[in-house]
């Protein structure tokens, strides 16, 4: 996908009554006769996982309906819009289980903050679609899980109206100026800017605005 131009858009939803009830009991099952060395293994692969699409260098769009629970909320925060259906559910249930949200944890507190990420990292406590909204972790809200379609074709829609590779190196910039102090960010800046402006897609852009078209991006 992250080498495919004919990708644009990546949409990221479940399939079933949920978006995501948490991790599969078949595997949580042989987690708990792992060895120590085994263990870590298995949970580096997993942290792996979420880092590699959290990297995808498209946009990805979630959808998310039913229930979004542990690992759910990971796969949400590594999203870059997410669309919720009213009445989902979302939970960081680790805490019950006797273990931590750990391998998504960067992913979520990156998304929620941290005064949000310590109150349901600890507390394991249920919260509504309406909430994710305030906190951040979904971007929008559609009536029913049948509406989803409709508004991520919108997105979408916009989306290809846009430079792919702008918009890959704009995700990228939103991780750099957080990786830099201010001062490091203003060089940063200034020269993304200007290598972008000399490529043919930014050269592209420009004509295309001032020549009052669309640029050959758009099909």
């Amino acid at each position: 996908i992250a080498t495919d131009d004919a990708v644009r858009v990546v949409v990221v939803r479940g399939a079933g009554p949920v978006f995501c009830a948490g991790g599969d009991l078949k595997w949580m099952q042989e987690s708990v006769n792992l060895s120590g060395p085994k263990n870590l293994e298995d949970t580096r692969q997993l942290a792996k996982m979420f880092a590699t699409l959290n990297d995808c260098p498209k946009p990805v769009v979630g959808l998310v309906h039913g229930a979004v629970i542990g690992g759910g909320v990971g796969l949400t925060s590594i999203c870059d819009y997410v669309i919720a259906s009213k009445e989902t559910m979302f939970s960081l249930a680790e805490v019950r289980l006797g273990i931590i949200p750990a391998c998504i944890g960067p992913f979520v507190l990156a998304k929620i903050g941290e005064s949000h990420a310590r109150a349901y990292f600890m507390s394991a406590e249920r919260f509504s679609d309406e909430r994710a909204l305030q906190i951040g972790l979904v971007h929008e809200v559609v009536e029913t899980p049948e509406a989803l379609n409709g508004a991520c074709e919108r997105i979408a829609k916009n989306l290809l109206q846009c430079g792919p590779n702008a918009m890959t190196a704009a995700k990228r910039l939103v991780r750099d100026i957080k990786a830099r102090t201010f001062e490091e960010s203003l060089e940063h800046v200034a020269k993304v800017l200007a290598d972008l402006r000399v490529t043919p897609e930014g050269q592209e852009g420009l004509k295309a605005f001032l020549e009052k078209r669309k640029p050959n991006w758009i099909k």
